[in-house]
Formats: C-alpha cells, structure tokens, sequence
C-alpha cells in the first residue's frame, strides 16, 4: 500500500519545522490520510491556501502537527495526533469557507471532516471519528 501525500501541499507546510528538519519526507506518515485528503480537496475547491508558513520565513508554524514543544499543544487536540489543521485562504474568508462546508455537508470535498470550530478568524476542521459535521466553539 502507498502512503498518501498532498498533491497541493509541501510536508514542511503541515509539520513544524523541527519536525520537518528531523524527519523530512517520513514526516507524512505522522498525519492521518483523511486530513490530506481533504486538505487537498479544499484546496481544488478554494484555490490558495495557507497552513504553516515558516519555510518562507513567516510566523505559522502550529497550524498543522503539534508537538508537545508547541505552546498550543495539548494532549487531546486533534493537532496533536495528525488529524487537523488551521487553514487560511487567499480568496476567501474562512467563515465563508466554513458556512459552505455547513451549508453542504455532504459534498464529496468534505466527506471525511468530522469537525469544524466556530468563531475564529481561521478554519480549523479536523478529522477525528464523531458525528458529522460536529461544530464547537473555542
């Protein structure tokens, strides 16, 4: 069986950088399938979008994979297991982003996303197994 990695996503775009700097390509099999996926089908829907950063020298480097060395870290997150990713988009907002997921949540693009949280200024949605499409507030 192959491991699945992001057609739209460089590995260092969804792991922080010492775990990039460490593991380099072997850094896909510590994020779950289904996150890929759907990241990659967010993509091909919304065009450009953003998770981590730091490999261009800007600040998001905990939006993907968290490590206990992430002061956003914690046991439980979905970050911490491979399964969830904080996204930004260049030609949408992530609310609209969030309200067409919402809106169609049986769409083939978001079939595997389990969660979505409300009332941040980004898009986190992950894959954990629970009720879709499962919404929370911070």
């Amino acid at each position: 069986m192959t491991i699945y990695k992001c057609t739209h996503f460089a590995i260092h775009e969804l792991v922080p950088p010492e775990v990039f700097y460490s593991r380099g390509e072997k850094a896909w099999e510590l994020l779950d399938e289904r996150l890929l996926i759907s990241l990659d089908r967010l993509r091909e829907r919304y065009g450009s979008m953003t998770v981590n950063n730091y490999h261009w020298g800007k600040a998001r480097e905990w939006s993907g994979l968290r490590t206990s060395d992430s002061p956003y870290y914690s046991h439980f997150s979905q970050h911490s297991f491979g399964r969830a990713a904080d996204c930004l988009f260049k030609h949408k907002t992530a609310e609209q982003v969030r309200q067409d997921i919402l809106a169609h949540p049986d769409d083939a693009a978001f079939e595997l996303i389990g969660s979505i949280e409300l009332g941040v200024s980004w898009l986190h949605f992950d894959v954990r197994n629970c009720e879709r499409i499962k919404t929370y507030y911070p």
